[in-house]
């Protein structure tokens, strides 16, 4: 029964995530009404609890001298999409000491460039959602901006009465 109702909310397409990688997750983002998608791009210092429901990963990169983590649960509806960019030769499960480390002495024996993408089949549907909601807006703002113009220009020709001349 517990089977039955977990895995409805388990990815079709689980990402093969292993510690190590460097990963570009993208993720979606709401901001009031509008929704977008955020890229996430950083190197996996921890997974946790397998390819099971409750696992996560956890990401870290360097923003501008800082250093930002952020966990993912693996089965999340926020993540569109997770790329690998890369994989680094590890010996350790978990890279907590990456942390403690800056510049060149957090750089880690590349193991290949095999770039690969995971990605549920609807991500692709809602990205084309977003931007098509995108160019509505922008739509409807432009359409507003010229009813604006074409009201001031209505208002500056009757206030100028017969002083223009076309």
């Amino acid at each position: 029964m517990t089977d039955a109702v977990l895995t409805q909310f388990m990815k079709k397409n689980v990402p093969d995530i292993r510690t190590g990688d460097t990963i570009k997750v993208h993720i979606k983002v709401r901001e009031g009404t509008k929704e977008r998608v955020q890229i996430f791009e950083g190197l996996v210092i921890a997974t946790k609890h397998g390819k099971t429901l409750d696992g996560t990963f956890t990401v870290r990169k360097e923003s501008f001298g800082v250093g930002v983590e952020r966990v993912f649960p693996l089965h999340s509806p926020r993540i569109v999409k997770v790329e690998r960019v890369k994989q680094s030769k590890i010996r350790r499960s978990k890279l907590y000491y990456m942390r403690d480390l800056s510049g060149k002495n957090a750089r880690l024996k590349e193991l290949n460039r095999d770039p690969k993408m995971w990605e549920e089949g609807s991500a692709e549907d809602e990205i084309k959602r977003l931007a098509e909601e995108k160019a509505v807006e922008a739509a409807k703002i432009e359409t507003k901006k010229k009813a604006e113009e074409e009201e001031i220009e209505r208002k500056v020709k009757a206030a100028a009465g017969d002083r223009i001349k076309e």
